[in-house]
């Protein structure tokens, strides 16, 4: 796992510290291990996370601006653990309404040592943005539209960001932006070893 892991780091181009390394190790072991009663994800390969969740998470990394960042429906923490772990100046309020997902979010937080992440159960139009956020993050809204209708109230006005992660880009989402929105920018993301496109879409609230 340790060589796959550095293989992938270096296709990627991306350096980290051994420390980083073995904590995003210990996030795969974990999820695997409570994957198998909690059903945490769909990918059952450890070896595969190791591509479609911690590479697919961390190549966002460069693009975030700010410190203070909310990752919605964050699931078993994807993006935000695996950010929060090669980004560790940075803070992360980990959002999900399942309890078995925050209760293995809170082991993780426990178990590596995390101090930079808040896992919080809530549904999003109910949890309150005190203060907002430099940058809201998602990759498990179906819809831009989904994801700015419920999340309109988290980043900060005039100042924070959406980030959407995508597979193709969506052309027909980003044609009927709502008012107040305005498209930054959309990222092409390469992530070694993953079929499939990714981009990165990058709203700002005007």
């Amino acid at each position: 796992m340790q060589r796959k892991l550095d293989s992938l780091l270096s296709a990627a181009g991306i350096v980290l510290t051994d420390q980083q390394k073995q904590q995003l190790l210990g996030y795969v072991g974990m999820l695997d291990k409570w994957n198998k009663a909690y059903n945490l994800t769909s990918v059952r390969e450890p070896q595969q996370m190791l591509v479609r969740h911690i590479l697919d998470s961390i190549v966002v990394n460069p693009h975030l601006t700010g410190s203070r960042f909310i990752d919605v429906g964050t699931g078993p923490g994807l993006p935000g653990i695996p950010l929060a772990i090669v980004r560790p100046d940075a803070h992360f309020t980990l959002l999900d309404s399942l309890g078995k997902r925050v209760r293995f979010l809170r082991q993780v937080q426990h178990e590596l040592g995390l101090k930079n992440i808040e896992p919080v159960q809530s549904r999003v139009e109910e949890f309150p943005a005190e203060p907002p956020f430099d940058g809201v993050i998602s990759r498990a809204f179906a819809s831009l539209h989904d994801m700015l209708t419920w999340c309109h109230h988290l980043p900060v006005k005039g100042l924070g960001r959406f980030y959407a992660l995508k597979g193709v880009c969506p052309e027909d989402e980003l044609a009927q932006l709502p008012e107040g929105i305005s498209l930054e920018s959309v990222i092409r993301l390469q992530v070694p070893e993953l079929e499939g496109e990714r981009h990165l879409v990058v709203l700002k609230v005007n």
